[in-house]
């Protein structure tokens, strides 16, 4: 993987948590393909399980935004440390940081995974609340 294509993926999750347009980060992988996360423990394979795997992300928030604080880029593989904020489809607020590996071939995703605190998320989304990092306790969203 190079660094070009690093930038068309976040470019692409930009677009789909801006505007829903999931069709640009589809295009970025590959037809054998696989996605995942966490908390997803089956595979999405190839573009159609992309489009379901980003489709399932983005319904999962109201409003959301990444931003991304380290890129480390070889020939083949990233690995993206993030932080993403907004709210939850129910309108709690939401913040947590993770990692995206992303494993390429040519100019093509054949693999990604994201890494977080599930439990966390998963609090927030419910609309429990955000962990006050400072505090350790919990401000309601």
């Amino acid at each position: 993987m190079n660094a070009q294509t690093a930038e068309q993926f976040i470019e692409a999750l930009g677009k789909l948590e801006e505007s829903r347009d999931v069709e640009a980060i589809v295009g970025l992988y590959a037809e054998g393909s696989e996605t995942g996360n966490i908390i997803a423990p089956e595979k999405y394979e190839g573009r159609d399980g992309a489009r379901q795997f980003w489709t399932i992300y983005r319904e999962t928030f109201g409003e959301v935004k990444s931003t991304f604080r380290n890129r480390i880029i070889t020939d083949d593989r990233a690995a993206l440390e993030w932080t993403t904020e907004g709210t939850s489809a129910n309108g709690a607020t939401v913040k947590y940081d993770g990692v995206s590996i992303l494993e390429i071939e040519g100019n093509q995703i054949t693999r990604f995974r994201a890494y977080f605190n599930a439990g966390d998320l998963g609090d927030q989304v419910s609309g429990k609340g955000v962990k006050d990092k400072g505090e350790g306790e919990k401000v309601k969203g």
